[in-house]
């Protein structure tokens, strides 16, 4: 990245790819968590199963998240190199 001032066009172009990383980011977060803990809230599971699986899918869901908005930013940076 230069050291110069950014132009309005390229301010736009990064908030334009910020929102499209955090919501993209959010989709998966959603769609992760809905396979691993959906199973705890559709069917009878031991009580175990039934904490444990909401958890560990909030967990991989925001996990994959943080992942997906990083690999997202990384790549419009090295294109714009």
């Amino acid at each position: 990245m230069g050291t110069g001032r950014r132009s309005q066009a390229e301010r736009d172009d990064i908030t334009v790819e910020i929102g499209y990383a955090l919501l993209s980011a959010c989709f998966l977060g959603g769609v992760v968590f809905a396979a691993v803990a959906g199973p705890a809230f559709v069917w009878s599971l031991p009580p175990v199963a039934e904490r444990f699986l909401p958890a560990a899918g909030a967990v991989v869901a925001g996990v994959l998240a943080v992942i997906r908005v990083v690999h997202v930013l990384w790549r419009h940076a090295a294109q714009r190199r």
